[in-house]
């Protein structure tokens, strides 16, 4: 068998969501114009820019080569550098790129606007001021410390001032490049930030110790000292109307200083969750700006000597451990191992929030907020079901099961946030003794009235959504030693539980009576099911497999194996006909339930956790392990027809990088082919007496024999504009076909006659291109040329090409023989190919041209008339004894 490399044939790279900000710093532009300040954000490989105003995102960068390493910015354009190469990007409005800043030696660590110019420093310690416009270097020079940051002083004309990693700070002239002054600064603490005082000659030092320096840059003394006790300042940025310094740390907290009275003015404990990376405060505003990278962007407002958070844009924080899409289509919900439920939206990123932290006292944690490490969150979602259908009458369309606890939550899409109900057996887990008992599994039933929750105790129990009341317990007396999945069929008569055993148990609903036991190869992992109202059921064993289960004749009915580690998530497509499973050896198998084979394999670098098809059918939302977003992949069937094959588990598959978040270069409609299914696209007929179709669009052929009426049906009230005629002395050759225009210029031209004299001599041609040269064509090859370019036209095109082969419309016998003649070819030379094209052709023939044949008694071309009808007719009656014999087969079957 042959190996061959071959990437994914139904899925492309779409994009990415759920991305806000990274490690690297944020950066805020001032546009004059709108007068509105934008927040520049770095996520991966490219950049996202917001609104101030409504934390709106206005655009995506293009993709770097690598991720973005820092960022800077001024009111003209953002300049990044990335980890890949060595060169620095000047971006207008985000998203177009101005200016390419190269040869650097190594990557670019730091980056400052200056005016006119720009100031970059590299790896090794090199400075380079360049100008913007021009892309020329205008001095440079290098430095002997390690510059860990970099500003420029207001009041110091053509000075920046850098910091590094050992404590001292340097302050150079970039026009002459020459030191202007060293600072012993701080011996043995590395600086981490600096920012210019709303004072004169004062300059902001934030150190890895946590102290806070306000330091006199004329007189090189220090003026005041500020200590904190949550780890590294990571940014500092000043509230001049309050006389406010507010400080990030690498905790995550966020202080506030009065500058009068030398104290802190207000302290937020877990601003982030995880370390600050950036912080800046709006001009003549009240509100900063931060960031962060656990993954979100807030603004805070600071009034009445409080901090309150203003606007929020924030994804998971930890990687999302299972999605689904819920309602119409355009919207997913992800619930991550921070214990957060998310709602991304596919068409809008404003429409994206979050419905809160799972807590066991939702209104003691919003009363608390988060000014301390709330001790009533609960532990992560692990299993989530949704169901809309009464999410806005109940305030519960989805119930969450969470890791080690019996308690399951239920949460409402319509309003945003966590219910304050509660599902909980009355008395068996109250006691707090019952440690390491959790709720495994739900199911929410297609009424969105009950709710059947499994535990790790084997019991499995029925509640009442709107009320939250127990409503019975499956047991016998125990279902399972451990519930692993559980399922209710869409009228609610059939309740399916699986769990640590290798069988699954089928119980009446309503009774909780069990009905009977279906035997199984392995213990289930989990149970996935169809949004359609069908009687399939995909169960995932411990074994690596899945099998597809008949819940109607409670019977396994297909068996999928070919995964190589445990399986983590399945999704049945719209339509039920594909089975889309991810397991943790990096693989994503789409397979064909009716022939139950593979035919795709999507192979990326990251295991995927969860994954879901949108009920259009149109993309694939997949999570990955220690990724924090939802990646979209477009599917390339809802876009353009595909021929899938079986794939066989010896091909070595291709890895495909996930979706970035600018979307993907990628064409849709491309998709990767292997030289094997070349060499089969190029078989015209794989074996005699088979039938093989052109694979045109019906539209192209069927029409054929009906045009006049469609035409008839179809004309205009007002006639047709005529158009521009070409010049009066440029005859042409008469053609449908605005590809085929020729110009006649051989018989415009003048020609000299008998007596050597010019005269100009016009000759009318009454054929067209396509009838000129059948009478050339010689060779079967000519006349496959011939039969390829009619199979190129238009029904329309086709129509006039064949009516005009008639010595009526200024035709002749030779074209009649002519055209029987390449259809005789074409189909002799691979017999029953493009059947419905030929069938087609030759009706359009017979009913225009017909009686021009049987006038013109010429044997030869009675002879092949008479052929390619007696084919067509062998070929039909060939395949209606295959259609009637298979139809007979199949209702045996179904009778027996």
């Amino acid at each position: 068998m042959t190996v061959v490399n071959v990437g994914s044939r139904v899925y492309a790279p779409h994009r990415a969501l759920g991305y806000v900000s990274n490690d690297v710093p944020l950066v805020t532009r001032y546009i004059q114009m709108r007068r509105e300040n934008l927040v520049v954000t770095c996520v991966g490989r490219a950049f996202h820019t917001y609104s101030t105003d409504r934390f709106q995102l206005l655009s995506v960068s293009p993709q770097h080569d690598s991720d973005i390493r820092c960022i800077a910015a001024d009111s003209y354009m953002i300049y990044t550098a990335c980890n890949g190469n060595d060169n620095v990007y000047a971006w207008r409005r985000g998203i177009e790129l101005k200016h390419t800043y190269e040869g650097h030696g190594t990557p670019v660590r730091l980056i400052l606007p200056f005016a006119a110019h720009l100031v970059t420093v590299n790896d090794s310690n090199g400075v380079r001021v360049w100008d913007i416009k021009a892309e020329t270097i205008y001095t440079e020079w290098k430095l002997n410390i390690n510059a860990t940051t970099i500003c420029h002083p207001p009041t110091y004309p053509n000075k920046i001032l850098l910091g590094s990693d050992d404590g001292r700070m340097q302050l150079w002239n970039i026009k002459t490049g020459a030191l202007v002054h060293e600072f012993t600064g701080w011996p043995g603490v590395h600086i981490t930030s600096l920012e210019p005082a709303p004072a004169e000659d004062i300059i902001a030092v934030g150190l890895h110790d946590g102290r806070i320096i306000l330091h006199n840059l004329k007189f090189d003394v220090t003026k005041t000292v500020y200590t904190q006790e949550w780890g590294a300042v990571t940014g500092i940025a000043f509230i001049i109307s309050k006389q406010l310094m507010v400080v990030g740390s690498s905790s995550g907290t966020l202080v506030s200083w009065n500058l009068e009275e030398g104290q802190v003015d207000n302290l937020l404990v877990k601003a982030h969750h995880g370390p600050i990376s950036g912080l800046k405060s709006l001009p003549d505003e009240l509100l900063v700006v931060t960031s962060s990278i656990d993954n979100s962007l807030k603004m805070w407002r600071f009034d009445n000597s409080d901090i309150t958070l203003h606007k929020v844009r924030s994804g998971h924080w930890k990687p999302p451990t299972r999605i689904r899409y819920y309602g119409d289509g355009d919207q997913i919900l992800s619930a991550g191992g921070d214990s957060t439920l998310h709602s991304f939206c596919t068409v809008t990123e404003i429409a994206n929030r979050s419905l809160g932290r799972a807590s066991y006292n939702r209104k003691l944690s919003k009363k608390r907020g988060t000014k301390w490490p709330d001790p009533l969150t609960m532990p992560p979602i692990s299993w989530f079901t949704a169901e809309p259908a009464r999410d806005k009458e109940f305030g519960a369309g989805v119930v969450a099961v969470h890791e080690g606890t019996p308690v399951a939550t239920t949460w409402s899409i319509h309003g945003g946030c966590m219910s304050d109900r509660f599902l909980s057996h009355p008395t068996r887990y109250q006691k707090k003794a019952k440690v390491g008992v959790s709720a495994t599994c739900a199911c929410l039933t297609r009424c969105g009235n009950f709710v059947v929750i499994g535990y790790s105790t084997g019991h499995v129990d029925k509640y009442n959504v709107q009320s939250g009341i127990h409503r019975g317990t499956y047991s016998d007396p125990l279902t399972h030693k451990c519930v692993r999945a559980v399922y209710v069929d869409p009228l609610n008569q059939i309740t399916i539980t699986g769990g640590t055993e290798n069988y699954l148990r089928f119980w009446n609903f309503k009774t909780t009576k069990s009905l009977s036991k279906l035997n199984i190869d392995d213990a289930v992992s989990f149970f996935v099911w169809p949004d359609t109202d069908n009687a399939f059921l995909a169960v995932a064993l411990d074994n690596y497999m899945v099998c597809l289960v008949d819940t109607d004749q409670r019977a396994v009915v297909r068996k999928f194996s070919g995964h190589r580690g445990p399986m983590t998530d399945a999704a049945f497509s719209p339509d039920s006909r594909w089975l889309t499973t991810a397991s943790m050896d990096s693989t994503i198998r789409t397979w064909d339930i009716p022939s139950a084979c593979t035919v795709d394999i999507l192979k990326v670098d990251t295991p995927c956790v969860s994954l879901s098809f949108s009920p259009t059918g149109t993309h694939l939302a997949t999570a990955h392990v220690d990724h924090l977003g939802v990646h979209l992949w477009a599917v390339r069937s809802a876009y353009s027809h595909l021929s899938l094959r079986p794939i066989n588990d010896n091909e070595d598959v291709v890895i495909v990088q996930l979706p970035l978040t600018g979307g993907s270069k990628h064409n849709i409609t491309d998709c990767p082919v292997s030289d094997e299914e070349n060499k089969q696209q190029q078989i015209n007929q794989l074996e005699s007496g088979l039938i093989t179709t052109s694979g045109l669009a019906d539209s192209r052929w069927m029409p054929l024999i009906d045009l006049d009426t469609i035409k008839k049906r179809n004309k205009p009230k007002m006639p047709a504009l005529k158009p521009e005629a070409a010049p009066f002395f440029l005859p042409t050759v008469p053609s449908l076909n605005d590809q085929e225009l020729r110009f006649d210029l051989e018989a415009a031209a003048p020609k000299k006659d008998g007596s050597g004299t010019a005269s100009a001599r016009i000759e009318f041609l009454s054929h067209t291109v396509f009838a000129n040269d059948l009478l050339k064509a010689q060779t079967p090859e000519d006349y496959v040329a011939l039969f390829s370019v009619l199979k190129n036209m238009g029904p329309s095109a086709v129509n006039y090409e064949v009516r005009s082969l008639n010595p009526e419309a200024g035709g002749s016998g030779n074209l009649l023989t002519a055209f029987l003649t390449m259809l005789d070819n074409v189909t002799s030379l691979h017999e029953g190919s493009n059947f419905e094209l030929a069938q087609s052709y030759l009706g359009v023939f017979i009913k225009h041209n017909g009686r021009a044949v049987a006038l013109l008694k010429d044997e030869k071309t009675l002879d092949y008339l008479k052929r390619a009808v007696n084919r067509g007719c062998a070929a039909w009656n060939r395949l209606s004894s295959d259609i009637n014999y298979s139809l007979a087969v199949l209702e045996y079957m179904k009778n027996n």
